[in-house]
């Protein structure tokens, strides 16, 4: 609230929706209409969820005039803060909401699918959880259906619960001629043009990760079958150096042939 120290009381408070939102860090939400939170049936249950709910209402739809300390009043502004996005997550569920979101979507307002292959698909916020301090926002693109970090660390500290987890796939059923075709394309491993065969590439990663397993255990001193398998293996070993060795000097003992 620094942008509001100068001023007083009232423009304090007349202009805290618009702060909030052309604050830094607070791109991903939009502006939520006064008559949706000035209906008390839109904050059913928050109450209980909010600490000074009453205050932090009021500060939100304009109309504080509580006369208290900066500790106080900081409390109360935290309390908004979280009012507002428990809030913006059923209000972007609306049908004014929706077609708000859309338009910051159509923007690219939250950013791009840094996937290649995608070719720069616009991202949706969307929470992984609708319980409050679970997890934080994602963003998903629905071209490759996958989720990814914000790059902000700004952005990366809000709540997931203030998106919820069911908007993005609302928003393409209200408005499924946004939803792009999925990628059929993917990247293939080739070395000097030929494609690397998938059951080679898939036997190196199961021989790593078996070793990685077994020294987990030997680590956890567990015992095993393995212990034995392992020693076999290197007998095997031993014994392949032996007979290379043994070919390797008979080689070297022949005499001569004849002229």
């Amino acid at each position: 609230m620094d942008d509001f120290n100068s001023e007083s009381d009232s423009d304090y408070t007349s202009y805290w929706r618009d702060w909030f939102i052309s604050s830094r860090g607070n791109e991903y939400f939009c502006e939520i209409d006064e008559e949706y939170l000035t209906d008390r049936f839109n904050l059913t249950g928050l109450n209980t969820e909010i600490q000074y709910y009453q205050h932090a209402l009021d500060l939100v739809t304009d109309v504080f005039d509580f006369d208290c300390d900066d500790d106080m009043r900081e409390a109360i502004e935290k309390s908004a803060r979280h009012l507002y996005g428990l809030v913006h997550a059923r209000y972007i569920v609306t049908t004014r909401g929706l077609a708000k979101m859309l338009e910051k979507f159509k923007k690219s307002d939250f950013g791009k699918c840094p996937r290649v292959i995608c070719e720069a698909q616009p991202l949706l916020p969307m929470g992984q959880s609708d319980v409050p301090n679970t997890s934080p926002v994602k963003l998903y693109c629905a071209r490759c259906e996958d989720l990814y970090n914000p790059k902000s660390s700004r952005h990366a500290v809000i709540d997931g619960a203030y998106f919820g987890t069911s908007f993005h796939n609302i928003l393409f059923q209200v408005y499924p001629a946004m939803l792009p075709p999925k990628s059929q394309r993917r990247y293939e491993p080739r070395v000097f043009g030929f494609k690397v065969h998938a059951a080679a590439a898939l036997g190196r990663w199961q021989a790593d990760e078996r070793e990685k397993m077994k020294d987990r255990l030997k680590d956890a001193k567990i015992e095993t079958g393995f212990e034995e398998e392992d020693a076999d293996e290197e007998e095997e070993e031993l014994d392949d150096e032996d007979d290379g060795m043994e070919i390797g000097d008979g080689f070297a003992n022949r005499a001569p042939a004849q002229a």
